[in-house]
């Protein structure tokens, strides 16, 4: 995510030599400065040069990255941590008082730049900071603002979410394959269908069950099968998946 969110910003056109990355994995560093033209370096005591430290760590790194960068950090750094479900709390606790601290929950579509993230803003986070760290994940889609009491809620609808539509969009291919079209051309329809529908629902604004009954004529083969998915308890399984998606959040954040 890191990486993604790295490409992001320099396609919204930020100065690469304005970047500068801190990776202490042998190899990796070259990689990035060759793909990016960033300036890569080993040494966490660079972050003193830094305004905004972005961490992008798994969750069980960053206790120690914390600690490494804690003595370096400029007194007005702003901290924005992609690790997923810990708190800002646990974050400030780390670090110097005070320290200004925004938490993001990303999700993959940031890759193309259609990614959806939510951050909630630490103790000592100003508003003019918690703005600087949006506009830092615009680069990469889209942004939402919450109370950090709903970040697993949100880990399980966008964090999880495109998981659920590609396990949707495998079903449709197989059903596809099943009735006698090649993969591929099964692939290229469903593909097309749900980037075709995800547009019309940001495009038009209007509710899904608007979108969905102007698809669904009476006695008709889309009611036959919507029939056949309510019958099949789709729509209670999906609630009932993006909550357990939810509590394994909170367990996994100690929550």
């Amino acid at each position: 995510m890191g990486q993604t969110l790295l490409g992001g910003l320099l396609r919204a056109g930020r100065d690469p030599g304005e970047v500068l990355v801190v990776d202490r994995r042998a190899g990796r560093g070259q990689e990035l400065h060759e793909r990016f033209g960033v300036r890569v370096v080993d040494d966490v005591g660079a972050v003193r040069a830094a305004r905004t430290v972005l961490l992008a760590v798994k969750p069980q790194d960053l206790p120690a990255l914390l600690d490494s960068i804690a003595p370096h950090l400029s007194d007005d750094a702003l901290v924005v941590s992609l690790a997923a479900g810990v708190t800002t709390a646990a974050i400030e606790a780390r670090l110097r008082a005070g320290t200004a601290v925004v938490r993001v929950m990303p999700n993959t579509p940031s890759l193309v730049d259609e990614g959806m993230a939510a951050l909630a803003a630490g103790a000592a986070c100003a508003d003019s900071q918690l703005a600087e760290a949006e506009d830092l994940l615009r680069s990469c889609g889209r942004t939402v603002v919450l109370a950090e009491k709903h970040l697993d809620a949100v880990t399980a609808l966008s964090g999880s979410g495109p998981a659920y539509v590609f396990y949707v969009v495998e079903a449709m291919v197989e059903a596809g394959v099943l009735l006698g079209l090649p993969r591929a051309t099964a692939t290229e329809l469903v593909v097309q269908t749900v980037v075709g529908a995800g547009a019309m629902l940001r495009e038009t604004g209007q509710h899904p069950t608007v979108l969905r009954e102007q698809v669904t004529s009476p006695a008709g083969t889309t009611a036959a099968a919507l029939r056949q998915l309510d019958d099949s308890g789709v729509r209670a399984a999906l609630v009932s998946a993006v909550e357990a998606a939810a509590d394994r959040s909170k367990q996994l954040s100690g929550g």
